[in-house]
């Protein structure tokens, strides 16, 4: 690994909860994790993005140092060591492993290559249903949406829709409910010419439900909590940890949230009485946390959602917690969080994929 590389996954202190995140996302889909060194170079901890997860679930603090929660022992190993590099990363179920020299400096980072035989393993979810709303016009878009359904806007040379369910698929999931409307026919078209291993089952709106609405005429009665998702964001993250943190958590649903930065483009000004200026602070970074319109909900939730009546998600959710209902979030990073929503983030959704367009 070359020096910029190993630069990468090394950071001191004082580094926010946020700045981890978005350093982790520059390789989360290599190691998910970032090694932390001192003044000296020398290595003192590291920190996960479950690490990140976890801190966030319990206290919220977005502007808090990872040194609050980072672990104080890596594992690491000697360069004489490092034959012995895979075997240890295989035992402690660990992606990116250091090498130091005597005084703990990190010269390199030894990144585990899996095989076709040794892959990480994913819980199944086998069983547990997913419920898809595909039934609104995309008029975001436009012109596309003229001609296909959103659902069957293509990234690269698979629609989005295909790309969601393969993601559910790689837990075993192999029963879809999608809710459809605007062009339905087309949709259902393009799954019987497919011919899928799995199941879609169609639920048809005669007019705008909303996200939620549409649930309600779903005729099968669920009996565990399941999935509910758009059809045009990729959430890429452990769907079973999502559910088991949604039935740890003891949550009626759960919002799968992502974080966004927002810089101010401009030079903020902060003043006081009498128009006084107290501060200047140029381009600030803002960070909030947002929805990714995926959920898990009990299937007692759904009896909330009124018969034939224009209803979103969001309004679920309030009904449940005016009811007295637990909604939970569980926290992704950023790039963890793609949405087709627009023509920008769909070019961002290819690169995210490394989709190299024709165009």
């Amino acid at each position: 690994m070359d020096t910029e590389q190993k630069n990468d996954f090394i950071s001191g202190l004082p580094l926010t909860v946020v700045e981890a995140m978005a350093k982790i996302d520059g390789h989360a889909s290599v190691s998910g994790i970032i090694f932390i060194v001192d003044e000296n170079k020398s290595l003192i901890g590291c920190v996960t993005d479950g690490d990140i997860r976890r801190w966030i679930l319990k206290t919220g603090d977005l502007s808090a140092s990872v040194e609050a929660f980072m672990k104080k022992n890596p594992v690491f190993i000697k360069e004489n060591e490092r034959a012995k590099a895979r075997e240890i990363m295989l035992t402690k179920s660990i992606n990116a492993l250091p090498v130091v020299d005597d005084e703990k400096r990190i010269t390199d980072i030894v990144i585990l290559e899996r095989d076709g035989n040794i892959s990480k393993a994913k819980k199944s979810l086998k069983g547990i249903p997913v419920v898809i709303m595909a039934g609104g016009k995309g008029t975001r878009l436009y012109p596309y949406t003229k001609i296909l359904p959103k659902p069957l806007i293509p990234i690269g040379d698979t629609p989005i829709v295909e790309r969601i369910i393969d993601c559910y698929t790689e837990y075993g999931i192999d029963r879809f409910f999608m809710t459809v409307n605007y062009k339905k026919g087309m949709l259902r078209s393009y799954f019987n010419d497919l011919d899928p291993e799995y199941e879609v089952v169609f639920v048809e709106e005669n007019k705008p439900l909303g996200t939620g609405g549409s649930i309600k005429l779903i005729k099968e009665k669920f009996s565990n909590p399941l999935f509910v998702t758009n059809c045009d964001a990729l959430i890429r993250a452990d769907y079973a940890d999502i559910y088991e943190q949604h039935i740890k958590s003891n949550n009626d649903i759960t919002v799968v949230s992502a974080l966004k930065n927002i810089t101010v483009p401009y030079g903020v000004i902060n003043s006081g009485e009498n128009g006084e200026l107290l501060s200047m602070e140029e381009k600030p970074k803002l960070a909030y946390f947002v929805n990714t319109g995926m959920y898990i909900i009990n299937p007692d939730t759904i009896e909330l959602i009124p018969d034939d009546t224009m209803f979103h998600m969001t309004h679920l959710v309030e009904k449940v917690m005016k009811n007295g209902g637990k909604v939970g979030t569980y926290p992704i990073s950023e790039d963890s969080f793609l949405d087709m929503g627009e023509f920008e983030e769909m070019k961002r959704m290819e690169q995210k994929l490394n989709i190299i367009s024709e165009n």
